[in-house]
């Protein structure tokens, strides 16, 4: 009598547990929309996971949350459904036990009340430098929103009455995270703002995961917040001195998509020593420190 095999696990979780880097050298899986598996020697770490089966999905989950690849952080950029997916956080938490999670401040207890152990969640702002077991984070304000109409595009600041608080906590954000000593800018949901260029000139940012959805009045009214569309990424990449940029944001969902080929035509005609590279999901893909140089 057989005994029946267990399925086999998608060819991304192997290649995620399996693949060999040199010390100098990070891999990157796409998982669609803003949702990315990092990894060098020492650590493996996500950003916006969004792996729930959702019907409105245009893509499906790579792989189920309950098979993920361990983890040993996990990084959300804000609340929305697409960027903190509270299922997959809890997966994640059981099937990673050493992981912690990365979340802005003003949303910590959106983690913890769920179930997931405080020690765990780490509540970070703009303006820290944050040594995680190896990993230096930068987190970058990113400038949203969280209900429309009318679109109101800020930093998240607590509201006070009629008006809002011109200071902190940040509620949306990005990081910036060296690992094998390549920064890697994921922007979350943003628009450009005064200062954003000169903080990632400072931060010497080599690659840069930008949305490119971009945003409309018409969207607006469906409760749509947009982000960069494909000029404002090369632009902001260009201005910044990134040396690659990778479009995001752009696939999921049929009312919020973006073109990454006009990115790579306005690329090519405005921004030709910046390099360009449309991701595929669930392929990895390897950036070695002084590439592209």
């Amino acid at each position: 009598m057989n005994s029946a095999q267990p399925p086999s696990k998608p060819r991304i979780v192997e290649d995620i547990l399996t693949t060999r880097l040199p010390q100098d050298t990070i891999a990157l899986w796409w998982l669609g929309q803003a949702g990315f598996v990092l990894r060098d020697t020492r650590a493996v770490i996500y950003l916006d996971p969004f792996l729930s089966d959702r019907p409105d999905r245009l893509v499906p989950p790579p792989f189920a949350a309950e098979i993920a690849p361990p983890a040993d952080l996990v990084l959300c950029t804000h609340e929305h459904l697409d960027h903190f997916d509270l299922p997959t956080l809890r997966a994640l938490a059981q099937t990673s036990p050493h992981a912690r999670f990365v979340v802005p401040l003003p949303i910590v207890e959106q983690v913890t009340t769920p179930g997931i152990s405080a020690e765990r969640v780490v509540g970070v702002q703009p303006d820290e430098e944050l040594d995680l077991g190896g990993i230096t984070l930068f987190p970058v304000p990113a400038m949203h929103g969280l209900k429309t109409p009318p679109a109101v595009y800020d930093f998240g600041f607590v509201q006070h009455g009629n008006g809002r608080d011109n200071s902190g906590p940040y509620r949306y954000l990005g990081y910036v995270i060296e690992m094998a000593g390549v920064r890697v800018y994921h922007a979350g949901d943003t628009v450009v703002y005064d200062g954003l260029v000169e903080h990632l000139r400072r931060l010497n940012v080599d690659i840069a995961l930008l949305p490119i959805n971009g945003r409309s009045y018409f969207r607006e009214q469906l409760n749509i917040v947009g982000n960069l569309d494909e000029r404002e990424a090369a632009d902001l990449a260009a201005a910044a001195g990134v040396r690659l940029l990778v479009p995001i944001h752009y696939d999921m969902f049929a009312a919020n998509q973006g073109r990454p080929a006009t990115l790579v035509d306005y690329v090519r005609a405005h921004h030709p020593s910046i390099s360009c590279y449309i991701p595929a999901h669930g392929r990895r893909f390897t950036y070695m420190k002084g590439d592209l140089r």
